[in-house]
């Protein structure tokens, strides 16, 4: 065969390869793709924080967080008696909204949360005592890694202890405290806590006259 004739047999292979090769790539789908549509979107991960750490978090950003601590009882308000108390809490939160304040000293979120926790009373005498708590918090958008926070909560105990300050295993809790979340990472904080907890039954049945102590825990807290 000349070299003409090869030269135009060269060309005309590659005409048709340069013809042929974007209709094959166009009918093959991307991988992660079905035929017809664009290549699957990447799932978003989950986001905290409105915009950086500290800033305030995100509408709906949720947190799970485990605290352990003890508590100093106060014979006060009529309690006989000083209940020291240990427990473990096991809390669930949920932001609500943006960021409140902007721009002020107390800009920051609320948020919804619901707390389970029990333990045992271990002066003046070894009793049981669970609770679960509903919670309202309000935390501060510092702009820092530290996240001050306070909050209130009102809730149902079961408990073993007696008299001379309480009557039966049905009590209700309240409580008030304050603490903050360090941030170590951008959804994973050190979380130091105080309260006042105190027990009583409203007036269901008698002795009421009540549990109270400053509880003070100390646990991670996980958001995302």
């Amino acid at each position: 065969m000349s070299s003409p004739n090869v030269l135009s047999l060269a060309l005309g292979w590659s005409t048709i390869l340069a013809v042929a090769a974007p209709r094959l790539s166009a009918a093959e789908p991307p991988a992660g793709s079905t035929p017809g549509q664009g290549p699957s979107p990447e799932p978003a991960p989950a986001q905290v924080w409105q915009s950086t750490v500290g800033e305030g978090f995100a509408p709906a950003a949720q947190s799970l967080s485990l605290e352990a601590g003890a508590s100093r009882g106060l014979a006060v308000f009529g309690t006989r008696q000083q209940h020291d108390l240990a427990l473990t809490c096991l809390g669930y939160g949920r932001t609500v909204g943006h960021v409140k304040g902007r721009g002020h000293w107390f800009q920051g979120n609320l948020e919804l949360r619901a707390e389970l926790f029990a333990g045992s009373e271990f002066s003046p005498s070894s009793q049981w005592i669970a609770g679960l708590t509903p919670h309202l918090r309000y935390d501060f958008a510092t702009g820092t890694r530290l996240v001050p926070f306070f909050g209130i909560g009102a809730g149902v105990t079961g408990t073993g202890i007696r008299e001379p300050d309480l009557s039966n295993a049905f009590e209700f809790n309240l409580q008030a405290g304050g603490g903050a979340h360090w941030f170590f990472k951008d959804n994973l904080a050190l979380t130091l806590e105080f309260r006042y907890l105190h027990l009583s039954c409203a007036g269901i049945s008698f002795p009421n006259l009540g549990v109270n102590t400053l509880l003070g825990t100390v646990g991670l807290s996980r958001f995302f």
